[in-house]
This record gives structure tokens, sequence and C-alpha cells, in this order.
């Protein structure tokens, strides 16, 4: 039987989630995962050479092997932009002054990464102090060192980035829902900040900021700080954040965008063609919102607001601070994939207030994040709702442990050597959710949200480690809980590969019933047009595809097209589903929406497992090609890294 996790939508997640973001994990995030995991043609013989070489050696615990920074001796805590969007050379340009804090008070050299940046001038109090550019690395960009006068406690960068830069994304008026205007957004996760502004470009470095960018008087700018939704357009906007971030979280959007509220505290920024459908879809946000502070503790970021950005964003969702950017791919007219939503708030709390301090400790943001969505989700959509997304989400879980190597089945990762963004996988979403699950049956619901109630508050503003948490389970839940918990399980949960023997595992009642039904059909006992759907929602449908055996009949096909119209479905995620049969089986009736969903669409968790199915055979692979080579030029850079090695 073939499964695929098709309803995840974090930078950001896994089956109905991410931030973030494998072929199995939306996120927020989720797809994040799809970036460059499984699959990914990403990792160069040389960084294969690089972990085997490292293999031996111990990881330091809070050592940021993706930075080139030195926080530990001189620290920045704040940043102050000055930006000028350039649409016609795709450049952002101005200067940066960054206000830093020496941790060791003899040492004047400052190291900040950067990738691709023209750095024009660095100065002190507006005279030149020196600075060197190193050696490129291909993953990790360039460092860019520079000697401060023993009395400097600030610093300023003049610069421009580059119109290739890894973290922006400059989008044509054609390109957009309006087809009037241009549009640019930013996407810094994991390591992307520093294309766009030189800075200490690591998790554990939290810092504030404000800014000033400039655009064209039609269009409007949005970060991830503090947005007026009344600001007059006139070209020239401010912003402040005054919670200190990770450099990840900054972010930055500017298009013809317009504003409407969807409560007291939330609302949502969005091209006017698309406004009223995404206030709508996501007019439950403020409840989302209510719940999660009555159960976790008070949200502590003013706003909440949601900025759609065309199709061509590579994740389902980015957890930027007080304005999540989210896929428009999830508006699906009925509410079903609003887990994205449920999710990208999730990580006000677990990401953005309490932060993991490396890319090895992702699951710090991303597991704890899947947890609360699904929690979130039954609050919001019951009991039944939350069965089924979770055994979708441990389908994924299990697909991602099939596929991967067993060092990439750990939550603790070793990511030496590696890119960063090979982090992103079913493992530190669905894993570490399955790991607080069993946490929680163990000691009691109530006792759990208790404590992470206090987690999230002893923690807030932190950038924490794996180890660090492992320290906190032992000065609370492990004294607390000495006959329900166990030291040796919580190691095996965080340091062994795969799903440790007798872990949760979730069942839903309404899923039994469509294995009947798919068992039904295939006998031949029961016809498609005779299964009864009315009831259906998107789980039952994403169910009843997923799990249909590998090899199917042009004539079984052609029987489910006719009866339920798969082929023209506008659920993307169903649609997803349904094309990844097609491929499989040739089914060449569904090949012309195949080929507008790859041109049309530049979410990885949607596209890139088709042409990696299309490149498994010549025929398929010219199919790919033609449709990537149409597509590229409005897709995001990562979309593009994840899937010319299919088509090539």
């Amino acid at each position: 039987m073939k499964k695929y996790g098709l309803l995840a939508t974090f930078v950001c997640a896994p089956v109905l989630f991410a931030c973030s973001d494998n072929s199995n994990v939306d996120a927020a995030k989720t797809d994040k995962d799809q970036a460059v995991s499984v699959g990914s043609t990403s990792n160069t013989e040389a960084q294969n050479v690089a972990v085997a070489n490292q293999a031996d050696a111990a990881i330091a615990s809070g050592v940021d092997y993706h930075s080139f920074a030195n926080p530990n001796e001189i620290r920045v805590t704040h940043l102050s932009l000055n930006l000028t969007a350039n649409f016609e050379t795709k450049q952002l340009v101005g200067d940066v002054t960054l206000d830093v804090k020496r941790e060791k008070p003899d040492n004047n050299t400052l190291v900040l990464d950067t990738r691709a940046l023209d750095i024009q001038s660095v100065t002190v109090d507006g005279e030149s102090v020196p600075f060197e550019m190193g050696e490129v690395d291909p993953d990790l960009g360039t460092p860019l060192t520079i000697t401060l006068p023993s009395s400097a406690n600030a610093v300023t960068v003049a610069y421009s980035t580059s119109p290739e830069a890894s973290g922006v994304q400059w989008l044509t008026p054609a390109q957009t829902a309006g087809k009037k205007h241009p549009f640019l957004f930013t996407q810094a996760q994991a390591v992307h900040a520093r294309s766009f502004i030189p800075l200490q470009d690591s998790p554990q470095v939290r810092v504030t900021y404000d800014a000033t960018i400039k655009t064209p008087e039609a269009l409007l700018a949005v970060m991830s700080a503090s947005n007026d939704p009344t600001t007059e357009r006139d070209g020239e906007y401010e912003f402040t954040m005054p919670q200190p971030i990770p450099s990840y979280l900054i972010a930055l959007a500017i298009g013809d965008l317009e504003f409407k509220a969807m409560g007291e505290r939330t609302g949502v920024y969005a091209e006017p063609a698309l406004l009223e459908s995404a206030a709508k879809e996501f007019e439950d946000t403020e409840a989302m919102l209510e719940v999660t502070e009555e159960t976790y503790g008070p949200y502590q970021w003013d706003r909440y607001d949601l900025l759609i950005l065309p199709p061509s964003f590579p994740f389902g969702g980015m957890e930027n601070p007080r304005l999540s950017f989210i896929t428009p791919t999830v508006i699906a007219g009925d509410k079903s994939l609003v887990s994205l939503i449920a999710h990208e708030l999730a990580h006000s709390w677990s990401g953005n207030t309490v932060t993991n301090a490396t890319w090895r400790d992702l699951w710090l943001n991303e597991g704890f994040t899947t947890y609360l969505t699904y929690r979130i989700m039954e609050m919001i959509y019951g009991h039944d709702r939350f069965k089924k997304e979770a055994v979708l989400g441990y389908q994924d879980l299990e697909n991602d442990v099939a596929a991967l190597e067993e060092n990439d089945e750990i939550l603790a990762i070793d990511l030496r050597g590696r890119n960063p963004d090979d982090v992103f996988s079913n493992i530190p979403y669905e894993k570490g959710a399955l790991f607080l699950r069993e946490i929680e049956q163990k000691i009691g619901r109530e006792n759990f949200d208790a404590f992470l109630m206090q987690y999230f508050k002893d923690f807030a503003f932190k950038s924490i480690t794996t180890d660090t948490f492992i320290a906190y389970l032992d000065d609370t839940l492990l004294k607390q809980y000495p006959d329900k918990l166990d030291a040796e399980r919580i190691q095996t949960w965080i340091f062994e590969p795969g799903i440790p023997e007798g872990a949760p595992q979730p069942e839903s009642d309404a899923f039994t019933k469509i294995d009947d039904t798919r068992s039904a059909w295939l006998s031949g006992d029961v016809k498609a047009a005779d299964i009864e759907t009315a009831q259906w929602t998107v789980h039952e449908w994403l169910y009843f595809l997923n799990n249909m055996p590998e090899s199917l009949s042009n004539a079984h096909l052609a029987e489910l097209d006719s009866a339920f119209s798969l082929t023209s479905t506008k659920n993307n995620e169903i649609a997803h589903s349904w094309l990844m049969i097609a491929v499989e089986n040739n089914y060449q009736p569904a090949y012309d929406r195949l080929y507008s969903y790859l041109v049309s669409i530049g979410r990885n968790k949607l596209v890139k497992p088709l042409y990696r199915e299309l490149s498994k055979t010549p025929e398929g692979k010219a199919f790919a090609k033609r449709a990537f080579e149409e597509a590229k030029p409005g897709y995001h850079p990562l979309t593009v890294k994840a899937n010319e090695g299919y088509v090539n």
C-alpha cells in the first residue's frame, strides 16, 4: 500500500501543518521539509565526506555549526535597517546598523554571516573601519570580519543584495494574483537571512530590530514586526520589533496588499483578489488564539496577522512573529486545511518565544508546535477531526522512517557538514509531537498542560538546546512522576532512530470505514459512483487515495475520475494525491491538469513528489522538464534547488 503525507502545511509542517515548510511533511514549515530533504539532490560528495569524517567526533551542545559568527565574544543585540527595494535591479539597497555587546571585553573582532552580499562600506560613527570577506562556502555563504574600535558599541554596514539572493524572491506582475504590480517576499529560515542582511545568522542570537523600508508608492511593505493596518501608502514604511527574535524570523514582503480584520487581534493581508476568501477561510484564527492562551499562557506578540503570499511561496507557512506568511494553496473554501494556521499560530509559543538554539535542536520548535497544533485543532474542531489528523500524521512519520537513513531518524540530529535545510522532515515534527503525546498520556493531559505553560514561561525569549530541555525534564517531570517517566526512555526517544516500541499509535473509526469502502471498491463489490462521499472531509479523501495499491488499471482510474471529478478538484491537497496516483499509473487524462498544477504552484510539498515520480521514466522526465522550464522563472530559489536534479 502506498501512503503520502499530504496534509502537512507548515517552515513549517507535516501532514497537516511549518512552518517549514521532505515529501511527507508540509508544515507549516510546514513544507520547509520539501526544500531539500528526502530524495534531495542538495548533498554533495564533499558534504558526505565531511559527515563521515565527523561521525566519531562528539557534537558540542549549543555550538552552531552553520554560522561563522562569534556571539560568545561579541554579540549583536539590535538591528536598525534602512533599505530601498529596487524592483528594476531586483536588489535591496541600503545599510544596517548593528548594536553589539562585548561578551569578552578585550575582543574587538566581530564576525558576521553573509551570502552573496555586495559590501560597500563598514563604518563606526561615520568613520571607516577595517573589514575582510572570507572564503565562500556553498551552504553557509561568506564570513564578514570587522575590526571594531575598542569603544565602539555599534557598527554600520552599507550593502546591496544579489538579484539571486537565496532568501528573497522578486515576482513580476504576471506572477501575482492581481497581475498589475510586482511583489517581493523574503524567507530566512534556516540560514537565508544572511542573503539580505549581514548579521549573526544563528538561532541562538536573538535581536530586536527597527526598519525603514522604501518602496514604489503603489505598494505596501509589511514585516515580522509592528504593522499598522491603517498606515498611509506613501512609499516609506517604519517598523519596530521590541521582542528579541532569532534572525530566521526577520521577514519582509512588499506588494499590492490590503488588510481585513478577522478579530480584535487578528487580520489578514492579501492581494485584493484573495482578501475576502482568505479572511473567510481563516476567520477562526481569533478563536484559535484565545484557546491557546487559555491553555498555554499569554500571547506575547501584540497582534497575530496573516500574509497571503503568491502561489510561488515554497512552503505552507512561515511563522514570522506577528505576521505569519501563508501559501494560498490552503484556501480550500471549507476550512479543511486550516491546521496550517493553527501550526503557525502555535509557533508563537514554541519556536518564536522558546527557540531552538541550533538546527540540531529543531525538534524543540517543530515537535512542540506540531503537538500544540493537534491540541488547538481538537479544541476548535473536535475530537473526531483530531483523531483523523493524528492518523494521517502518524502515516507520514512511518513513511519517513521507512525512507530516511537511521541517522536522520534521530530527533537531536547530527547536521555537521550538511546544509541545515536538510533537517526538515517529519522526524522533528511528527516524531517530536508523538514523544510529547506519550508524556501527556503517562502523566495526564492536565498535568502536561501545566508543565508546558511553565516551560514557555521559564524559557520565554530564550534559545535552548536539547540538553537544556533534558535537564529541565530531570528537574521537573522526572522528579514529579518518577513512577510514570524514566530517563532511559526519554534518551531513546531523542537519540535513537525510528519510533520507539510502545509509542502511542492514533486510530480513527472514520478511517476504518474508509478502509472497508476502498476494499469493497477494489474487489468490485461496490461501484465508485455508489460510494457515499457526501459527508467526507478532506481527511477521508486523502486517506482513501493515499492508501490505494501502487498499481491501478486505467479502467479503475477512469471510474474514480468519472464518479468524483478528481482531475478537476479545486482542493490542492486532494489534487496532489490524485496526480501522484495518475503519474504512478501513467493515467494520461490527468496530464493536462498535472502540467498546469506544476507550473502554477511553487509549494515544494506539492510539486517535489510529482517531479520525483515523473523522473523515474524517460517520458515522465521529459514531461517534467517541460513543466519545470516554464515554471522556473516563477519558482522560489529553494523550489528550483529542490527539483532541478529531477529534470536534468
